[in-house]
C-alpha cells in the first residue's frame, strides 16, 4: 500500500511530539539528579561554612553564570515594577527561604533525611495550584500519583519510629522548606512563566533578589577554616544546583506546569538516600529502598500528563 501524504504528516508530527516529550522527560531527570546530589553538597560544605553563607554562596555562583548567559545572549532584564515584585517573592520562596531552611537542616539531620522530605513538595503545589492556576487540573490519575507518592515518602521516612532521626527542629525546618518550594512552583507558573521573557533572564532575576535578600543576614567570617572537598561542593552548589537547574526548572513549569515540574521532588529522595549511604556512610533501613520504590510510581503518575500520553 502507498502511504498518501496525510500518511506523512501524521508520521512526523507523531514522531515530532515523541522529540518533545523526550526532550522535556530528559531535563526533568537532570533536575532530579542536580537537586537530588544537592543534600550531598550542603553536607559537604557545612564542614567549613555556615548554612547562610552556603545559601548566599551558591546564589551568587548561579547568578554570575547566568549574567554570563545573558551577556552571550545579549538579553537584558525587564524594567517593570511589577515583574520585580514577583521575581522578589520567587527568590524568596524558591531560593532564600529554602537554601537556607535546608542547609540548616543538615546540621540536625542526615542529607538522606533531608532529602526524603523534600518528597513532599507536591502535595503543597498541587493545593496551590489549583487555587492559582486555572489551566492546572487535579484529575483521578494525580491524585492517585501522589497518594501514592506520599505513601512511599512515609515509607522512606519511617513514620513508625517518629521521624526517622535527628533533631525536632532539623526536621522541622526541612519541612518548612519543602512547604516554601511547594508553594513556589505555582507561584512562577501564575506570575512569571508565561511572559515574553526568556527562561534564562527569570531565571536570573530571581536569584538576584534572592541574594539580595539574604545579603544582609549573611555571617562576614568563615567559622573554620576552608577545605578543597567544601569549596568544591559550593561551586557546584552554585553552578548546577542553582544556576543550570533553575534554567531547566523555568522551562519546565513553562511547558508541563507546576505540578508536573514539582514532582521532580519524587525521584529527589532515592537520589539522596543513594549518596548518602553510599558516599557518607549514612545508615540505609529496609524500608528506605521499599519507599524509593512507591515514589518512582507516584511520580510516573504524576508526570504523565494527557498532552505526554497521546
Amino acid at each position: 500500500m502507498v502511504a498518501t501524504r496525510s500518511d506523512h504528516r501524521r508520521h512526523a508530527a507523531g514522531h515530532r511530539a515523541r522529540a518533545v516529550a523526550t526532550a522535556w522527560q530528559t531535563r526533568f531527570a537532570l533536575l532530579a539528579l542536580i537537586w537530588g546530589s544537592s543534600f550531598l553538597l550542603i553536607k559537604q560544605a557545612l564542614a567549613t561554612f555556615a548554612p547562610l553563607q552556603i545559601s548566599f554562596g551558591r546564589l551568587v555562583i548561579g547568578l554570575l553564570l547566568l549574567l554570563g548567559v545573558m551577556a552571550l545572549r545579549h538579553e537584558r532584564f525587564p524594567r517593570e515594577p511589577r515583574v520585580w515584585l514577583h521575581l522578589a517573592v520567587a527568590g524568596l520562596v524558591l531560593n532564600a527561604l529554602p537554601f537556607s531552611l535546608l542547609a540548616y537542616s543538615e546540621t540536625q539531620i542526615p542529607s538522606l533525611l533531608a532529602g526524603i522530605v523534600s518528597a513532599a513538595a507536591p502535595l503543597v503545589t498541587v493545593s496551590v495550584a489549583f487555587l492559582l492556576v486555572p489551566d492546572e487540573r487535579i484529575d483521578a490519575r494525580r491524585l492517585g500519583g501522589l497518594a501514592i507518592g506520599l505513601v512511599g515518602v512515609l515509607v522512606m521516612l519511617g513514620v513508625w519510629q517518629f521521624g526517622g532521626g535527628g533533631s525536632v527542629t532539623g526536621r522541622l525546618a526541612a519541612v518548612a522548606a519543602t512547604v516554601s518550594y511547594g508553594f513556589g512552583y505555582p507561584y512562577v507558573r501564575r506570575y512569571l512563566a508565561g511572559r515574553a521573557i526568556s527562561v534564562t533572564v527569570l531565571a536570573a532575576g530571581q536569584l538576584l533578589c534572592a541574594a539580595a535578600e539574604l545579603a544582609l543576614f549573611v555571617p562576614r567570617s568563615v567559622p573554620h577554616p576552608a577545605s578543597a572537598s567544601a569549596l568544591l561542593a559550593l561551586a557546584a552548589l552554585g553552578v548546577a544546583g542553582s544556576g543550570i537547574a533553575y534554567l531547566l526548572s523555568y522551562s519546565l513549569v513553562r511547558e508541563r506546569g507546576a505540578t508536573v515540574t514539582s514532582a521532580v521532588n519524587y525521584p529527589i529522595p532515592a537520589i539522596a538516600v543513594a549518596e548518602g549511604v553510599i558516599l557518607l556512610g549514612e545508615p540505609l533501613t529496609w524500608f528506605q529502598p521499599f519507599g524509593a520504590g512507591l515514589v518512582l510510581v507516584g511520580v510516573w503518575l504524576v508526570s504523565r500528563t494527557p498532552a505526554a500520553a497521546e
